[in-house]
């Protein structure tokens, strides 16, 4: 064989090798792009678009602490439904924490932080209102008038028992004169706040002088004038509202007869630890009769008679 010959032949072989060499690598890739799994885009689970794949989501409010579990779905709209159920499902609970929370009462600065009060159709005579325990934002009042032209109110299932006991005193000679009766809270809010100025102007911060003021009127919506359930008296020569009523002939008449018609008086001299009020001869509240006897009897307050002392 000549040497060009040869050559030719090399060259062949040289050119066969190479081609078979470069299918073999292309099918190769080939096969190896064929086994990757596509490329899927994440979004939040509560994203309006959805996704075929969705990540875990931090809860994004202090009073949640449940986490969104991942989920994987091919269906948009379930996406968003599962986001939504998880949502409402736990919506209930985070309201019940922020609920009269201390970062959202108006006075939690001053350490007050009510519960929201109970409220029992059946037994709303019994209603307790103080510190510890407000009214809800819903709760209204049917007010009525009270007998004697005064223009004060009362709960309209209060006033029956008011005027027959004013009248009662008025037949013993004993003048019962209502000073202050229902309250809206606009009024009270008004009552409380120019009493913390009062403090403050002693020299006194804010907070200091927001609880100083609480035990002389309670804040809105925990004084039972909001709930029309309660009357201040004044009395002829007396209508300050001050420790001077228990000197009087109406605040003796009063404690020897106001049970029998339901009232009781609700913030005694030796009570102040427990109503957390400075004492008030001139402050009664109507409980009903049987439960005034009854409180009247034993000499508890009436956080003690309900057991929430």
């Amino acid at each position: 064989m000549s040497r060009r010959t040869l050559i030719i032949v090399l060259a062949l072989c040289i050119a066969v090798a190479v081609f078979a060499i470069g299918n073999f690598v292309l099918i190769r890739n080939e096969d190896e792009s064929s086994t990757e799994e596509p490329t899927v885009e994440t979004t939040a689970v509560n994203s309006p678009t959805g996704a075929e794949k969705t990540e875990p989501q931090e809860p994004t409010d202090a009073g949640d602490t449940t986490q969104m579990t991942t989920q994987t779905t091919t269906n948009p709209e379930a996406t968003t439904s599962a986001a939504s159920d998880a949502t409402t499902a736990k919506a209930p609970e985070i309201t019940e924490k922020k609920t009269g929370s201390a970062d959202e009462y108006e006075y939690a600065y001053a350490g007050f932080n009510p519960s929201v009060a109970v409220i029992n159709s059946e037994k709303w005579n019994l209603l307790l209102v103080n510190q510890d325990y407000i009214l809800p934002d819903s709760y209204t009042v049917k007010t009525a008038n009270i007998a004697g032209g005064s223009g004060q109110k009362l709960d309209y299932r209060v006033v029956p028992y008011y005027d027959k006991m004013v009248a009662a005193a008025a037949a013993d000679g004993i003048s019962l004169i209502p000073v202050s009766g229902y309250r809206s809270l606009d009024r009270q809010r008004s009552n409380f706040e120019r009493k913390i100025n009062y403090y403050t102007g002693l020299g006194h911060n804010k907070a200091e002088a927001t609880r100083l003021a609480s035990k002389i009127v309670l804040m809105p919506g925990t004084s039972e004038h909001n709930a029309g359930l309660a009357m201040d008296f004044g009395t002829n020569g007396n209508y300050n509202l001050d420790e001077n009523f228990a000197k009087t002939e109406a605040f003796k008449w009063l404690s020897a007869h106001a049970a029998d018609y339901g009232f009781i008086l609700r913030y005694d001299s030796d009570t102040t630890d427990i109503t957390k009020i400075t004492y008030e001869p001139w402050h009664w509240r109507y409980v009903g009769v049987q439960a005034a006897k009854e409180i009247k009897a034993s000499g508890v307050t009436l956080e003690e008679y309900l057991g929430m002392a």
